[in-house]
């Protein structure tokens, strides 16, 4: 039960380290011919941490509840390990072809008008906060003269997917 438990634990250590170390290995083997891709999808590091996590703790509950020994906790921790495996990739699947969240493109940002909420300092940055398709977006902003927090401003030119250069909106 013990080697059990220890797969199981050492499955979500794993889990945990995809999430923190999001897509590292999954460029490991571009380029390399039949490998390329290798850990994309099915054998995805997700995938590997729910089978191996749900095969440690299902082997380990088998074990213990049944008395059934290794045989008996691999005969329920293999088919438990694969069905975790398999909704591990489908959830991962529906979550990275999701494009509800796309940032905003600069031509979607130019022209637009928005309020600075951090002071400006002449051929410096601040920050602006303007409202995009009804949402709030809040831009890293460059002005050729400083611009006080509150001021109403319009975006020029788009810097960088994060940054704009604005002017003050003449009243």
């Amino acid at each position: 039960m013990t080697w059990f438990l220890g797969l199981g634990i050492a499955g979500v250590a794993l889990l945990l380290l995809s999430l923190v170390f999001d897509g590292v290995l999954e460029g490991l083997f571009d380029g390399a011919g039949a490998l390329d891709g290798l850990l994309d999808g099915l054998l995805s590091l997700p995938v590997i941490a729910g089978f191996m996590s749900m095969f440690g703790f299902a082997g380990a509950i088998a074990v213990g509840a049944t008395g059934w020994g290794v045989v008996g906790a691999i005969a329920i921790g293999v088919p438990a390990g694969v069905v975790t495996g398999w909704l591990t990739y489908r959830l991962s699947r529906v979550l990275m072809n999701d494009q509800s969240g796309a940032a905003p493109r600069g031509d979607e940002v130019l022209g637009a008008s928005g309020s600075v909420v951090t002071a400006i300092p002449a051929d410096g940055y601040g920050e602006v906060l303007m409202r995009l398709a009804g949402q709030p977006v809040k831009l890293a902003a460059k002005s050729p003269v400083p611009v006080a927090r509150g001021a109403e401003v319009w975006v020029h030119a788009v810097l960088s997917p994060t940054a704009v250069d604005v002017r003050l909106v003449e009243r």
